[in-house]
């Protein structure tokens, strides 16, 4: 290599240490988007370098720098060996180069500072490289870019010369369709239009021109008569709307869905929407008829208000039928036609004036289980029924009463009131004519036993004549118990005429304010005789066995030695049925009863005034109650004849009577003058009875009664020969001679008056005026009937207690059972009773006014005295 300054070498010195004035040419910023420059001039510049170029002269400065360099290395002593040869040459070259300071610089300096350019050389020439070879890639890399744009940029060009022949042919092919489309479009809504009208004109026409289409089908020579098409559409539409219990929602919802399309298809005819969009604007107008104000144009605002129109009637007839539901809704609320969701309930069906009785003893009945459940059924209206229980002064204690409208011989009002969850049915006798009242009970009987559902509970079906008792309990079979009213009243009558003061204590057991009957089985005492069983419950009295062997017959008033098996029961009476339990058998002494024990029967003068239906009954009790030779004396108003004849039919023999004498006599018993024909002061009892001829009302047959008890009371106390003095004694001497009501006390103590009384309010009011011993109305039927009600077996119990035969309840003489201010306990006078086959139950001391039924402390003893009256359930016999 040549270390000649002149020589091209220089260039290439200068080409790696470049000067600051030399500058290289700057490629221009290239466009990827313009398709025209193929050539740069920095690409020019490379591939034609200038051939007539110069190096340039090195700078001092640089030369300094050099210089400065190579004294500091010269310094340090760091000069390498293994470049010499190359560094004598190096020396040689650049000592050979003009320089403006010291010309006489040694070798080794110029070798040193040779080596240090060269490497530095070397080092720049590596970074150069890489970064021409980067930039030639990028160049590269462009072109090939620009050339795939330009053949894309063609490619488009060949398309769009393509696309403008298509949309030629497009163009033409679209205004074609268009045409076509909106002709189309324009006959359619043409069409819809003349269909909304035609469909809404044709049923006009076709309602105001049926008449003549009717005419024209008539055939000419026919002579029969015909209906017009016009009658029998509405006679369909009458069936259809009468028929189908929503006939009338589903109108409105056709008649609702015709509008719309209506509207619609007219909507679609005068508008530019789509046949959707018209028939949801329709419904928009039918819903709000307000919407209707944003129509344009007088097409589409005719249809609108026409739509709008149609939908304010139909909102009107919707909002009618709503109103005309809910209002039947409440009426058949109101008047008790909503079904009854109950079980276990009591069931009345019929209304009579026995009702608020029975009601108040189901209540008193219900009280321990915390108050009950009673529906009441009658051809009434609901609310008359609510507001007649709601008069009635008594206290439910906790039990409700619901009133429902309809009838019992109708199965589904049967059904309404849930008859087959009862668990009594209570069928009462309606006033009026005992005949049609018990055909109406029997044909409700009838009505009850075809329930397809069977019925759970039992029938209690109140009758008016007995003879009527054998064809309702055919027709009932096991599932009914009759209690006949008429019968029951009679024979309490005769009983209590006959024993004064047992009515009160029928009152009392019969109720069930006070001690009734219950009947419980009690396992710890199978085994024991019956005369242990008696002093077993210290707050109950045992009467009857239910003996199971027999079939679950009752027997009254059992043998001391008949010892419990199992599965029988204990008939007992106490207060409650959860207020008693067996205890542990007592230290009761039996004792001995006095000497005299027979009783003897003495004759007796009983008067009856009124007639009765059961009359031939009653006069068969008395002559199997009565001592031979008594007298039944009969004053009423039916002629001899005629009674021989009543009496003759209901099966009464005269001649056959035993015992008693009849004596007739024929008189009004509101009549004064008559009444005073007869020797009342001598009658042992009197019994008003409640006349056959008023019955049917029970207003007018109280008044009757209540005015013959007057007259009776009045003309007895001025016949009676100690008036004056009773009247002295009690005012002290005073001149007056007292007030009517305390002659006719007075008058009571000599013979027993028993009135029959229909109205418990008349009952009332004779009760607190006590001019009568007792009055015996229907309450006495209705404890009957709710005690039936409560449980059927007390029916056989009551019935033997009524019957010619078998066991009653007796009021007897304390002399019977004891002397004369004995002390005994309670059980002792009950050991002493069974003596004479009699079970006490209870006692009324000489200075009381009622009698004591299941008496506490039963073991304690007191004193008694032979006036002291107890009650018993002996045999009749």
């Amino acid at each position: 290599m040549s270390l000649d300054l002149d020589s091209p070498s220089t260039t290439n010195r200068d080409w790696i240490f470049p000067s600051q004035s030399f500058n290289l040419p700057r490629t221009p910023a290239r466009r990827f988007s313009s398709p025209y420059p193929r050539t740069t001039s920095f690409q020019n510049s490379l591939s034609h370098p200038p051939s007539n170029s110069t190096p340039p002269a090195v700078p001092r400065t640089l030369r300094r720098r050099i210089s400065h360099r190579h004294r500091i290395v010269e310094r340090e002593g760091s000069v390498d060996a293994v470049t010499d040869g190359k560094s004598n040459d190096f020396a040689v070259q650049s000592g050979e180069c003009p320089s403006s300071g010291n010309k006489t610089t040694s070798v080794d300096k110029k070798f040193t500072s040779f080596f240090r350019r060269f490497t530095v050389s070397r080092q720049a020439a590596c970074i150069i490289a890489i970064l021409v070879t980067c930039f030639t890639c990028l160049v590269h890399k462009n072109f090939s870019l620009h050339n795939q744009v330009n053949d894309l940029q063609d490619e488009l060009s060949k398309l769009n010369i393509r696309l403008r022949r298509c949309n030629i042919s497009d163009s033409i092919d679209i205004i074609d369709s268009l045409s076509e489309h909106n002709v189309s479009g324009a006959s359619l809504k043409n069409t819809a239009l003349i269909l909304s009208f035609m469909m809404l004109s044709l049923p006009l026409a076709f309602i105001k021109y049926m008449g003549y289409i009717s005419y024209i089908r008539r055939p000419s020579d026919s002579n029969t008569e015909e209906l017009s098409l016009n009658k029998q559409l509405a006679y369909r539409v009458d069936v259809f709307l009468s028929f189908h219990p929503y006939a009338k929602p589903l109108t409105l919802l056709v008649a609702t869905l015709l509008l719309i399309c209506l509207g619609g298809l007219a909507l679609f005819g005068v508008t530019d929407d789509s046949i959707a969009d018209c028939l949801w604007l329709s419904w928009t107008y039918v819903a709000d008829s307000g919407n209707h104000t944003n129509s344009e144009g007088i097409g589409p605002r005719l249809v609108s208000v026409s739509v709008s129109f149609g939908g304010m009637l139909i909102f009107a007839m919707m909002l009618g039928l709503v109103s005309d539901a809910i209002s039947e809704k409440f009426d058949s609320l109101r008047k008790g036609r909503s079904e009854v969701v109950e079980q276990n309930h009591t069931l009345i069906l019929g209304w009579s004036d026995k009702l608020g009785s029975l009601l108040n003893q189901l209540a008193i009945a219900n009280e321990s289980l915390g108050g009950g459940t009673v529906v009441v059924m009658a051809e009434r209206d609901k609310e008359e029924m609510e507001l007649d229980i709601a008069k009635m002064e008594f206290d439910f204690r906790g039990t409700s009463v619901i009133c429902r409208s309809g009838s019992p011989l109708i199965l589904a009002d049967l059904k309404k009131v849930s008859v087959s969850k009862a668990r009594a049915i209570v069928v009462l006798a309606e006033d009026g004519n005992a005949d049609q009242s018990d055909a109406r009970a029997l044909r409700t009987v009838l009505s009850l036993t075809g329930v397809k559902e069977g019925l759970r509970g039992h029938l209690v079906v109140e009758l008016g004549d007995l003879d009527n008792e054998v064809l309702v309990k055919l027709v009932g079979g096991d599932l009914v118990e009759t209690v006949v009213a008429h019968d029951v009243i009679g024979r309490l009558m005769i009983q209590c005429a006959r024993q004064p003061g047992l009515a009160q204590i029928w009152e009392d057991i019969l109720g069930f304010e006070n001690c009734e009957f219950y009947i419980k089985k009690w396992p710890q005492l199978h085994g024991m005789q019956f005369e242990e069983v008696l002093i077993s419950f210290p707050d109950a009295i045992p009467c009857g066995i239910k003996v199971a062997s027999s079939g679950g017959k009752i027997i009254l008033n059992p043998d001391d030695s008949y010892v419990l098996q199992e599965g029988d029961e204990v008939l007992v009476i106490a207060e409650d049925d959860d207020s008693y339990a067996p205890a542990a058998l007592p230290m009761v002494q039996r004792g001995n009863l006095p000497k005299n024990l027979i009783i003897p029967k003495t004759t007796e003068r009983i008067l009856f005034c009124g007639w009765r239906r059961d009359m031939e009954d009653m006069i068969l009790v008395l002559d199997a109650f009565l001592a031979h030779g008594s007298e039944l004396w009969m004053f009423n108003e039916v002629s001899e004849k005629e009674r021989e004849k009543k009496l003759t039919d209901g099966g009464l023999d005269i001649s056959r009577l035993a015992n008693i004498i009849l004596v007739n006599r024929e008189g009004n018993a509101v009549i004064r003058r008559h009444l005073e024909s007869l020797p009342l002061e001598s009658f042992d009892s009197i019994l008003i009875l409640a006349d056959e001829s008023v019955e049917d009302s029970a207003i007018q047959a109280d008044s009757r009664s209540l005015a013959t008890l007057l007259l009776i009371r009045d003309i007895q106390a001025k016949r009676l020969p100690y008036r004056e003095s009773m009247v002295s004694k009690i005012h002290g001497g005073s001149s007056s001679q007292g007030s009517w009501r305390e002659e006719m006390q007075q008058a009571s103590d000599k013979s027993v008056i028993i009135s029959e009384i229909l109205d418990p309010r008349t009952k009332n009011l004779l009760s607190m005026s006590k001019i009568s011993d007792y009055v015996l109305s229907n309450e006495l039927v209705s404890m009957a009937l709710a005690m039936v009600a409560e449980d059927r077996q007390i029916n056989d119990v009551l019935e033997e207690l009524f019957a010619e035969e078998g066991n009653e309840m007796q009021i007897r003489g304390a002399a019977l059972y004891l002397c004369d201010s004995e002390e005994l306990s309670f059980y002792e006078v009950l050991l002493r009773a069974r003596q004479r086959r009699e079970i006490v139950i209870g006692y009324r001391l000489a200075n009381a006014d009622k009698a004591v039924i299941n008496p506490p402390a039963k073991t304690e003893r007191r004193k008694w005295s032979v006036k002291d009256v107890f009650v018993v359930i002996a045999d009749k016999e």
